[in-house]
């Protein structure tokens, strides 16, 4: 059996929203355009989709969160010397939440490739659930919905814009692995001045 696209539409026309639902839970950006698509042909209605895939969505964003909430000690005891996280950086991103959660939840949640890691963040930084659930929920409001209106107007495309979406996540993960090492480059440089070694 193949999980294709064209497959999981399929499907959806049969199961409408009660396969709708677990599956923006797993990937939600370009099923939320798919449920557009299907809007725009008749087979969904379009704010009972727009609710479930809203729902969905948030839910997605809750697994996220707990995985990094009730995982992180067993992940930093395990993983944490590999990646360069220790109780001391994870309680420098917990200050760092303190001060800058909204922004960082709303306009992390906005992006499609680096979204799905401060969601973990977050949970890793024991950010109260009410406020990463409202944060996110505003986000969401918009983003699905210019999605939904994306796979509404232009869902026969589905297939260029999921190859679109893939694309520019691996641009961005790109470019933030650069400017990460750019920026430990540049603060090993400046330390050396500080000790004398260099000058």
């Amino acid at each position: 059996m193949h999980f294709d696209l064209p497959t999981i539409i399929t499907w959806l026309i049969h199961y409408k929203y009660l396969l709708l639902f677990p599956i923006v839970v797993v990937e939600g950006p370009i099923v939320t355009i798919i449920g557009g698509f299907l809007v725009s042909l008749g087979y969904l209605n379009f704010f009972l989709a727009y609710l479930v895939l809203l729902f969905g969505d948030l839910v997605g964003d809750s697994l996220y969160y707990s995985i990094g909430r009730w995982g992180r000690n067993r992940f930093i005891e395990r993983w944490g010397r590999y990646v360069g996280i220790t109780a001391e950086r994870l309680a420098l991103m917990e200050a760092y939440f303190e001060k800058h959660g909204g922004k960082s939840l709303f306009f992390g949640k906005l992006t499609h490739a680096v979204g799905g890691v401060i969601l973990v963040a977050a949970g890793m930084a024991k950010v109260p659930f009410w406020k990463f659930i409202w944060y996110n929920f505003l986000a969401t409001l918009p983003k699905a919905l210019i999605l939904m209106l994306i796979g509404f107007y232009f869902g026969q495309a589905y297939a260029q814009l999921n190859r679109y979406l893939d694309y520019t996540a691996l641009v961005t993960v790109a470019v933030v692995v650069l400017l990460i090492i750019l920026y430990l480059v540049v603060r090993k440089i400046g330390k050396k001045y500080e000790d004398g070694e260099l000058g």
